[in-house]
Protein backbone atom coordinates (compact mmCIF):
# COMPACT_ATOMS: atom_id res chain seq x y z
CA UNK A 1 0.00 0.00 0.00
CA UNK A 2 1.36 3.43 -0.89
CA UNK A 3 2.41 5.70 2.02
CA UNK A 4 -0.03 8.83 2.10
CA UNK A 5 3.13 10.77 1.21
CA UNK A 6 3.49 9.24 -2.46
CA UNK A 7 -0.46 9.46 -2.45
CA UNK A 8 -0.05 12.94 -2.07
CA UNK A 9 2.33 13.41 -4.62
CA UNK A 10 -0.23 11.66 -7.05
CA UNK A 11 -2.74 14.79 -6.93
CA UNK A 12 -2.78 17.84 -8.49
CA UNK A 13 -3.38 19.81 -5.38
CA UNK A 14 -0.43 18.34 -3.75
CA UNK A 15 2.02 19.32 -6.69
CA UNK A 16 1.25 16.18 -8.83
CA UNK A 17 0.49 16.18 -12.54
CA UNK A 18 -2.94 17.19 -13.49
CA UNK A 19 -5.45 14.54 -14.95
CA UNK A 20 -6.56 17.12 -17.24
CA UNK A 21 -3.74 18.04 -19.86
CA UNK A 22 -4.71 18.86 -23.56
CA UNK A 23 -6.42 21.60 -24.99
CA UNK A 24 -10.01 21.87 -24.61
CA UNK A 25 -10.31 23.10 -28.09
CA UNK A 26 -14.58 24.29 -28.02
CA UNK A 27 -15.25 21.96 -25.62
CA UNK A 28 -17.12 24.97 -23.59
CA UNK A 29 -17.74 27.09 -25.61
CA UNK A 30 -21.52 28.39 -26.44
CA UNK A 31 -23.32 29.74 -27.82
CA UNK A 32 -21.69 28.25 -31.40
CA UNK A 33 -22.18 31.28 -33.62
CA UNK A 34 -21.77 30.79 -37.29
CA UNK A 35 -21.87 32.24 -40.58
CA UNK A 36 -25.57 32.23 -41.16
CA UNK A 37 -26.15 33.24 -37.38
CA UNK A 38 -23.81 36.67 -38.35
CA UNK A 39 -25.45 36.86 -41.76
CA UNK A 40 -29.20 37.09 -40.31
CA UNK A 41 -28.31 39.39 -37.39
CA UNK A 42 -26.73 41.94 -40.02
CA UNK A 43 -29.57 42.08 -42.18
CA UNK A 44 -31.99 42.90 -39.54
CA UNK A 45 -29.27 45.68 -38.53
CA UNK A 46 -28.54 47.06 -41.99
CA UNK A 47 -32.85 47.18 -42.89
CA UNK A 48 -33.01 48.90 -39.69
CA UNK A 49 -36.13 46.68 -38.10
CA UNK A 50 -34.48 45.96 -34.30
CA UNK A 51 -37.95 47.26 -32.86
CA UNK A 52 -39.94 45.52 -35.06
CA UNK A 53 -41.98 42.28 -35.08
CA UNK A 54 -42.58 40.63 -38.22
CA UNK A 55 -39.21 38.52 -38.16
CA UNK A 56 -39.87 37.88 -34.35
CA UNK A 57 -43.45 36.42 -35.34
CA UNK A 58 -41.32 34.18 -38.17
CA UNK A 59 -39.31 33.12 -34.90
CA UNK A 60 -42.54 32.01 -32.56
CA UNK A 61 -44.53 30.48 -35.35
CA UNK A 62 -41.20 28.29 -36.03
CA UNK A 63 -40.53 27.67 -32.50
CA UNK A 64 -44.58 26.96 -32.05
CA UNK A 65 -44.35 24.36 -34.48
CA UNK A 66 -41.41 22.66 -33.65
CA UNK A 67 -42.71 22.12 -30.21
CA UNK A 68 -46.53 21.30 -31.36
CA UNK A 69 -48.10 24.46 -29.22
CA UNK A 70 -50.60 26.58 -30.85
CA UNK A 71 -49.22 30.21 -29.76
CA UNK A 72 -45.91 31.12 -28.96
CA UNK A 73 -44.93 35.32 -27.87
CA UNK A 74 -41.48 36.28 -27.25
CA UNK A 75 -40.15 38.19 -24.83
CA UNK A 76 -37.17 40.35 -24.04
CA UNK A 77 -36.00 38.01 -21.15
CA UNK A 78 -37.16 34.64 -19.76
CA UNK A 79 -38.40 36.77 -17.02
CA UNK A 80 -41.13 38.82 -18.55
CA UNK A 81 -42.17 35.66 -20.17
CA UNK A 82 -42.87 33.84 -17.14
CA UNK A 83 -44.56 37.44 -15.92
CA UNK A 84 -47.15 37.50 -19.49
CA UNK A 85 -47.87 33.36 -18.59
CA UNK A 86 -49.14 34.32 -14.71
CA UNK A 87 -50.77 37.11 -15.84
CA UNK A 88 -52.30 35.16 -19.04
CA UNK A 89 -53.16 32.39 -16.85
CA UNK A 90 -54.91 34.80 -14.70
CA UNK A 91 -52.93 35.20 -11.52
CA UNK A 92 -53.62 38.06 -9.74
CA UNK A 93 -54.26 40.00 -5.77
CA UNK A 94 -54.20 37.58 -3.12
CA UNK A 95 -53.66 34.35 -5.23
CA UNK A 96 -51.57 31.18 -4.17
CA UNK A 97 -48.64 29.67 -6.39
CA UNK A 98 -46.99 26.97 -5.90
CA UNK A 99 -43.26 26.88 -6.50
CA UNK A 100 -40.03 24.89 -5.95
CA UNK A 101 -37.65 26.37 -3.44
CA UNK A 102 -35.00 25.52 -5.40
CA UNK A 103 -34.86 27.57 -8.81
CA UNK A 104 -33.94 30.83 -9.98
CA UNK A 105 -35.61 33.70 -8.46
CA UNK A 106 -36.98 34.78 -11.51
CA UNK A 107 -39.54 31.92 -11.53
CA UNK A 108 -40.96 33.45 -8.54
CA UNK A 109 -40.57 36.83 -8.02
CA UNK A 110 -43.31 37.53 -10.80
CA UNK A 111 -45.59 36.75 -8.93
CA UNK A 112 -45.18 40.14 -6.76
CA UNK A 113 -45.55 41.85 -9.62
CA UNK A 114 -49.50 40.69 -9.70
CA UNK A 115 -49.87 40.96 -6.11
CA UNK A 116 -49.87 36.75 -5.53
CA UNK A 117 -48.33 35.02 -2.55
CA UNK A 118 -45.54 32.31 -3.39
CA UNK A 119 -45.75 28.96 -1.74
CA UNK A 120 -43.16 27.02 -1.13
CA UNK A 121 -42.47 23.17 -1.32
CA UNK A 122 -39.18 20.99 -1.26
CA UNK A 123 -37.75 18.82 -4.01
CA UNK A 124 -37.36 15.58 -4.88
CA UNK A 125 -33.01 14.85 -3.83
CA UNK A 126 -32.68 12.57 -7.16
CA UNK A 127 -33.47 14.98 -9.24
CA UNK A 128 -33.49 18.55 -7.92
CA UNK A 129 -37.06 18.83 -9.42
CA UNK A 130 -40.01 20.04 -7.38
CA UNK A 131 -41.38 16.88 -5.23
CA UNK A 132 -45.30 15.84 -5.95
CA UNK A 133 -45.49 14.34 -2.77
CA UNK A 134 -45.01 18.14 -1.24
CA UNK A 135 -47.19 19.91 -3.17
CA UNK A 136 -50.78 18.93 -2.53
CA UNK A 137 -51.07 19.54 1.34
CA UNK A 138 -49.94 23.05 0.58
CA UNK A 139 -52.76 23.23 -1.32
CA UNK A 140 -55.82 26.06 -0.14
CA UNK A 141 -58.62 27.54 -1.89
CA UNK A 142 -56.64 30.57 -3.01
CA UNK A 143 -54.35 28.23 -4.82
CA UNK A 144 -54.34 28.96 -8.49
CA UNK A 145 -51.66 27.26 -9.71
CA UNK A 146 -48.97 24.59 -9.50
CA UNK A 147 -45.11 26.65 -11.22
CA UNK A 148 -42.92 23.38 -11.70
CA UNK A 149 -39.28 23.60 -12.76
CA UNK A 150 -37.61 21.30 -15.11
CA UNK A 151 -34.44 22.03 -13.09
CA UNK A 152 -30.43 20.97 -14.63
CA UNK A 153 -32.51 20.08 -17.48
CA UNK A 154 -34.03 16.82 -15.88
CA UNK A 155 -37.94 17.12 -16.44
CA UNK A 156 -40.30 16.85 -13.17
CA UNK A 157 -42.89 14.27 -12.83
CA UNK A 158 -45.59 15.69 -14.56
CA UNK A 159 -47.56 12.61 -14.69
CA UNK A 160 -47.87 13.03 -10.74
CA UNK A 161 -48.09 16.85 -11.07
CA UNK A 162 -50.77 16.82 -14.22
CA UNK A 163 -52.93 14.94 -11.75
CA UNK A 164 -53.03 16.80 -8.62
CA UNK A 165 -53.88 19.74 -10.80
CA UNK A 166 -56.71 18.02 -12.17
CA UNK A 167 -58.01 17.14 -8.82
CA UNK A 168 -57.81 20.67 -7.58
CA UNK A 169 -58.73 22.59 -10.82
CA UNK A 170 -55.19 24.55 -10.94
CA UNK A 171 -53.21 25.37 -13.76
CA UNK A 172 -49.97 24.45 -14.56
CA UNK A 173 -46.90 26.82 -15.74
CA UNK A 174 -43.46 24.84 -17.06
CA UNK A 175 -40.41 26.95 -16.56
CA UNK A 176 -38.09 25.34 -19.25
CA UNK A 177 -35.34 27.64 -18.89
CA UNK A 178 -33.13 25.17 -18.19
CA UNK A 179 -34.51 22.25 -20.47
CA UNK A 180 -34.81 23.57 -24.27
CA UNK A 181 -35.28 19.85 -25.93
CA UNK A 182 -35.97 17.87 -22.93
CA UNK A 183 -37.73 14.67 -23.05
CA UNK A 184 -40.85 13.61 -20.04
CA UNK A 185 -41.28 9.85 -21.54
CA UNK A 186 -40.93 11.11 -25.03
CA UNK A 187 -42.66 13.93 -25.16
CA UNK A 188 -41.13 17.62 -25.05
CA UNK A 189 -40.95 19.72 -22.23
CA UNK A 190 -43.02 22.92 -22.51
CA UNK A 191 -45.64 21.21 -23.41
CA UNK A 192 -47.54 19.27 -20.66
CA UNK A 193 -48.67 22.66 -18.82
CA UNK A 194 -51.67 25.27 -19.52
CA UNK A 195 -48.16 27.44 -20.22
CA UNK A 196 -44.77 27.43 -20.48
CA UNK A 197 -42.03 29.64 -20.61
CA UNK A 198 -38.18 29.61 -21.62
CA UNK A 199 -35.25 31.90 -21.47
CA UNK A 200 -33.63 32.19 -24.47
CA UNK A 201 -30.50 34.21 -23.28
CA UNK A 202 -26.55 33.38 -23.80
CA UNK A 203 -26.19 31.04 -21.28
CA UNK A 204 -28.84 28.47 -21.52
CA UNK A 205 -28.63 25.61 -23.79
CA UNK A 206 -30.81 26.96 -26.95
CA UNK A 207 -29.20 30.22 -26.81
CA UNK A 208 -30.10 33.49 -28.94
CA UNK A 209 -28.80 36.24 -27.09
CA UNK A 210 -31.20 37.80 -24.63
CA UNK A 211 -34.67 36.91 -24.79
CA UNK A 212 -37.69 34.67 -23.71
CA UNK A 213 -40.80 33.04 -24.87
CA UNK A 214 -44.22 32.14 -23.82
CA UNK A 215 -46.11 28.83 -25.08
CA UNK A 216 -49.78 27.75 -24.28
CA UNK A 217 -52.89 26.58 -26.17
CA UNK A 218 -55.17 28.53 -24.81
CA UNK A 219 -56.39 31.86 -27.03
CA UNK A 220 -57.24 33.53 -23.49
CA UNK A 221 -53.84 32.83 -21.88
CA UNK A 222 -52.19 33.52 -25.03
CA UNK A 223 -54.57 37.41 -25.65
CA UNK A 224 -54.10 38.15 -22.30
CA UNK A 225 -50.04 38.08 -22.31
CA UNK A 226 -50.60 40.04 -25.45
CA UNK A 227 -52.73 42.42 -23.72
CA UNK A 228 -50.31 43.02 -20.75
CA UNK A 229 -47.30 43.36 -22.22
CA UNK A 230 -47.46 43.94 -26.05
CA UNK A 231 -49.55 46.66 -26.71
CA UNK A 232 -48.05 47.18 -30.34
CA UNK A 233 -50.00 43.70 -31.00
CA UNK A 234 -52.89 44.50 -29.98
CA UNK A 235 -54.76 43.85 -33.42
CA UNK A 236 -54.43 40.36 -32.11
CA UNK A 237 -56.83 40.69 -29.62
CA UNK A 238 -59.96 38.82 -30.52
CA UNK A 239 -62.02 37.92 -27.28
CA UNK A 240 -64.88 39.93 -26.82
CA UNK A 241 -64.08 40.64 -23.05
CA UNK A 242 -60.62 41.91 -24.02
CA UNK A 243 -60.99 44.08 -26.84
CA UNK A 244 -62.82 47.15 -24.59
CA UNK A 245 -59.53 47.48 -23.05
CA UNK A 246 -57.03 47.25 -26.26
CA UNK A 247 -54.66 49.71 -26.82
CA UNK A 248 -52.23 50.68 -24.12
CA UNK A 249 -49.99 47.55 -21.94
CA UNK A 250 -52.45 47.07 -19.53
CA UNK A 251 -49.36 45.92 -17.10
CA UNK A 252 -47.77 48.95 -18.09
CA UNK A 253 -44.39 46.67 -19.61
CA UNK A 254 -43.26 46.94 -23.03
CA UNK A 255 -42.03 42.81 -23.76
CA UNK A 256 -40.80 42.92 -26.94
CA UNK A 257 -37.98 40.26 -28.20
CA UNK A 258 -35.30 42.71 -29.85
CA UNK A 259 -35.31 41.59 -33.40
CA UNK A 260 -31.78 40.99 -33.32
CA UNK A 261 -32.12 37.76 -31.19
CA UNK A 262 -35.02 36.87 -32.96
CA UNK A 263 -33.22 36.75 -36.43
CA UNK A 264 -30.26 34.59 -34.27
CA UNK A 265 -33.28 32.51 -33.15
CA UNK A 266 -34.51 31.12 -36.19
CA UNK A 267 -30.90 30.92 -37.30
CA UNK A 268 -30.58 28.86 -33.92
CA UNK A 269 -33.81 26.63 -34.11
CA UNK A 270 -32.43 24.81 -36.97
CA UNK A 271 -29.12 24.16 -35.77
CA UNK A 272 -29.92 23.09 -32.18
CA UNK A 273 -30.87 20.19 -32.43
CA UNK A 274 -28.01 18.36 -33.69
CA UNK A 275 -26.16 20.61 -31.25
CA UNK A 276 -28.15 19.09 -28.61
CA UNK A 277 -28.01 14.98 -29.81
CA UNK A 278 -24.16 15.82 -29.96
CA UNK A 279 -24.04 17.71 -25.92
CA UNK A 280 -26.58 14.90 -24.62
CA UNK A 281 -24.00 12.09 -26.38
CA UNK A 282 -21.26 13.95 -24.49
CA UNK A 283 -22.84 14.06 -21.29
CA UNK A 284 -24.27 10.71 -21.38
CA UNK A 285 -20.23 9.43 -22.19
CA UNK A 286 -18.84 11.49 -18.84
CA UNK A 287 -21.64 9.69 -16.54
CA UNK A 288 -20.94 6.31 -18.38
CA UNK A 289 -17.25 6.60 -17.36
CA UNK A 290 -18.41 7.81 -13.43
CA UNK A 291 -21.62 5.26 -12.92
CA UNK A 292 -20.12 3.08 -10.81
CA UNK A 293 -17.53 5.56 -8.87
CA UNK A 294 -17.66 5.66 -5.03
CA UNK A 295 -19.38 8.88 -3.30
CA UNK A 296 -20.82 10.07 -6.43
CA UNK A 297 -23.62 9.87 -8.70
CA UNK A 298 -25.08 11.33 -12.15
CA UNK A 299 -28.02 13.04 -12.10
CA UNK A 300 -29.70 12.26 -15.16
CA UNK A 301 -32.93 10.17 -16.03
CA UNK A 302 -32.86 6.13 -16.00
CA UNK A 303 -31.77 4.49 -19.38
CA UNK A 304 -34.71 3.29 -21.44
CA UNK A 305 -37.23 5.38 -20.14
CA UNK A 306 -37.35 7.87 -23.61
CA UNK A 307 -36.64 10.79 -20.70
CA UNK A 308 -33.96 13.51 -21.70
CA UNK A 309 -32.08 16.11 -20.50
CA UNK A 310 -32.19 18.07 -23.60
CA UNK A 311 -29.26 20.41 -23.87
CA UNK A 312 -27.81 19.35 -20.42
CA UNK A 313 -28.00 22.95 -19.18
CA UNK A 314 -26.21 23.24 -15.97
CA UNK A 315 -25.40 19.42 -15.29
CA UNK A 316 -25.04 17.98 -11.73
CA UNK A 317 -24.33 14.89 -9.70
CA UNK A 318 -25.04 13.89 -6.37
CA UNK A 319 -22.27 13.69 -3.31
CA UNK A 320 -22.62 10.78 -1.27
CA UNK A 321 -20.05 11.96 1.45
CA UNK A 322 -20.39 8.65 3.66
CA UNK A 323 -19.10 6.55 0.93
CA UNK A 324 -15.22 8.73 1.13
CA UNK A 325 -15.63 8.80 4.68
CA UNK A 326 -17.64 11.83 5.29
CA UNK A 327 -15.52 13.50 3.02
CA UNK A 328 -16.49 16.90 2.66
CA UNK A 329 -17.97 18.56 -0.64
CA UNK A 330 -15.69 21.56 -0.74
CA UNK A 331 -12.53 19.17 -0.03
CA UNK A 332 -13.61 16.90 -2.61
CA UNK A 333 -14.09 19.70 -5.21
CA UNK A 334 -11.12 21.53 -5.06
CA UNK A 335 -9.36 17.97 -5.45
CA UNK A 336 -10.65 17.88 -8.79
CA UNK A 337 -10.64 21.60 -9.94
CA UNK A 338 -6.91 21.23 -9.02
CA UNK A 339 -6.79 18.11 -11.87
CA UNK A 340 -8.10 20.82 -14.02
CA UNK A 341 -11.54 19.45 -14.53
CA UNK A 342 -14.97 21.20 -13.14
CA UNK A 343 -16.61 20.76 -9.98
CA UNK A 344 -18.49 23.35 -8.66
CA UNK A 345 -19.95 22.53 -5.23
CA UNK A 346 -23.77 23.13 -4.75
CA UNK A 347 -26.53 24.38 -6.64
CA UNK A 348 -29.00 27.10 -5.85
CA UNK A 349 -29.36 28.50 -1.94
CA UNK A 350 -33.20 27.79 -1.58
CA UNK A 351 -35.42 30.77 -1.80
CA UNK A 352 -37.80 29.93 1.24
CA UNK A 353 -35.07 31.29 2.90
CA UNK A 354 -34.12 34.67 1.64
CA UNK A 355 -35.25 37.72 3.15
CA UNK A 356 -36.90 38.68 -0.17
CA UNK A 357 -39.74 35.97 1.26
CA UNK A 358 -39.35 36.51 4.96
CA UNK A 359 -39.39 40.01 5.70
CA UNK A 360 -38.78 42.09 3.11
CA UNK A 361 -41.52 45.02 2.20
CA UNK A 362 -40.64 45.29 -1.86
CA UNK A 363 -43.25 48.52 -2.30
CA UNK A 364 -43.94 49.84 0.58
CA UNK A 365 -47.29 48.07 1.97
CA UNK A 366 -45.93 48.23 5.31
CA UNK A 367 -45.27 44.71 5.87
CA UNK A 368 -44.08 41.86 3.69
CA UNK A 369 -44.84 41.49 -0.28
CA UNK A 370 -45.00 37.97 -0.09
CA UNK A 371 -48.26 38.43 1.50
CA UNK A 372 -49.34 41.76 0.87
CA UNK A 373 -52.15 41.07 -1.66
CA UNK A 374 -53.59 38.77 1.30
CA UNK A 375 -55.91 39.97 4.81
CA UNK A 376 -54.40 42.25 6.54
CA UNK A 377 -54.52 39.39 9.35
CA UNK A 378 -52.74 37.22 7.70
CA UNK A 379 -49.19 36.80 9.38
CA UNK A 380 -45.73 36.24 7.50
CA UNK A 381 -45.16 33.75 10.02
CA UNK A 382 -47.70 31.04 8.19
CA UNK A 383 -45.55 31.10 5.03
CA UNK A 384 -42.21 30.09 6.39
CA UNK A 385 -41.80 26.48 6.54
CA UNK A 386 -39.14 23.98 6.74
CA UNK A 387 -37.88 22.09 3.49
CA UNK A 388 -35.44 20.13 4.57
CA UNK A 389 -34.21 18.76 1.37
CA UNK A 390 -33.97 21.97 0.08
CA UNK A 391 -32.25 23.19 2.79
CA UNK A 392 -29.56 20.43 2.59
CA UNK A 393 -29.27 19.72 -1.13
CA UNK A 394 -26.08 21.97 -1.39
CA UNK A 395 -23.95 19.45 0.62
CA UNK A 396 -25.26 16.90 -1.07
CA UNK A 397 -24.99 17.83 -5.29
CA UNK A 398 -22.11 19.56 -7.22
CA UNK A 399 -21.75 20.48 -10.87
CA UNK A 400 -19.77 19.08 -13.11
CA UNK A 401 -18.51 19.88 -17.13
CA UNK A 402 -20.75 21.00 -19.21
CA UNK A 403 -19.55 19.43 -22.74
CA UNK A 404 -20.72 20.98 -25.86
CA UNK A 405 -18.46 18.49 -28.39
CA UNK A 406 -18.19 14.60 -27.89
CA UNK A 407 -14.26 14.56 -28.62
CA UNK A 408 -14.21 11.03 -26.01
CA UNK A 409 -10.52 11.87 -25.22
CA UNK A 410 -11.28 15.26 -23.68
CA UNK A 411 -14.25 13.67 -21.99
CA UNK A 412 -12.35 10.75 -20.52
CA UNK A 413 -9.58 13.49 -19.18
CA UNK A 414 -12.44 15.11 -17.61
CA UNK A 415 -13.26 11.68 -15.74
CA UNK A 416 -9.87 10.71 -15.10
CA UNK A 417 -9.89 13.58 -12.72
CA UNK A 418 -12.43 12.97 -10.77
CA UNK A 419 -11.95 9.04 -10.48
CA UNK A 420 -7.77 10.11 -9.07
CA UNK A 421 -9.39 12.32 -6.50
CA UNK A 422 -11.86 9.32 -5.75
CA UNK A 423 -9.35 6.66 -5.66
CA UNK A 424 -6.85 9.39 -3.63
CA UNK A 425 -9.05 11.16 -1.69
CA UNK A 426 -7.72 9.77 2.04
CA UNK A 427 -4.98 12.22 1.01
CA UNK A 428 -7.57 14.48 1.32
CA UNK A 429 -9.23 13.78 4.33
CA UNK A 430 -5.79 14.52 6.59
CA UNK A 431 -6.59 18.66 6.32
CA UNK A 432 -10.01 18.59 5.71
CA UNK A 433 -12.11 20.14 8.47
CA UNK A 434 -14.79 18.28 8.14
CA UNK A 435 -16.82 21.52 7.63
CA UNK A 436 -17.87 22.77 4.41
CA UNK A 437 -18.10 26.62 3.62
CA UNK A 438 -20.96 28.71 2.35
CA UNK A 439 -21.56 27.09 -1.21
CA UNK A 440 -24.16 27.49 -3.56
CA UNK A 441 -26.00 30.88 -4.62
CA UNK A 442 -28.92 32.44 -5.68
CA UNK A 443 -28.14 32.26 -9.53
CA UNK A 444 -28.90 29.07 -11.22
CA UNK A 445 -25.28 29.33 -13.25
CA UNK A 446 -23.10 30.98 -11.41
CA UNK A 447 -20.02 29.06 -12.93
CA UNK A 448 -18.07 30.38 -15.59
CA UNK A 449 -17.88 26.32 -17.00
CA UNK A 450 -14.92 27.87 -19.07
CA UNK A 451 -11.61 26.38 -20.17
CA UNK A 452 -9.96 25.66 -16.67
CA UNK A 453 -6.09 25.65 -18.34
Amino acid sequence: MAKEGQIKNNLALFGGERAVKSQQEDMFKWPIVTDRHEQAVLEVLRAGKMSGFDITKEFEKKYAQLLGREYGLAYHNGTAAILGALYGMGIGVGDEVIVPSLTYWATVTPAYNLGATPVFADVDPDTICIDPKDIEHRITPRTKAIIVVHYAGMPADMDAIIKIAARHNLKILEDCSHAHGALYKGKEAGTFGDASAFSLMTGKSLAIGEGGILFTDDRQVYERAILFGHYIRHDEITLKELKPFAGLPSGGYKHRMHQLSSAFGLVQLELYPKQMEEIDRAMNYFCDLLDDSLGIRPIRPPKGTNTTKGGWYYPHFRYIAQELEGLSLSRFSEGVRAEGSICNPGCNKPLHLHPLFTTMDVYGHGRPTRIAGLDESTKIDKYIEKLPVAESINLRVFEVPWFKRYLPEIIEEHANAYKKVIKNYKALLADDTGKDAEIGGYSSFFSSQKNTQ
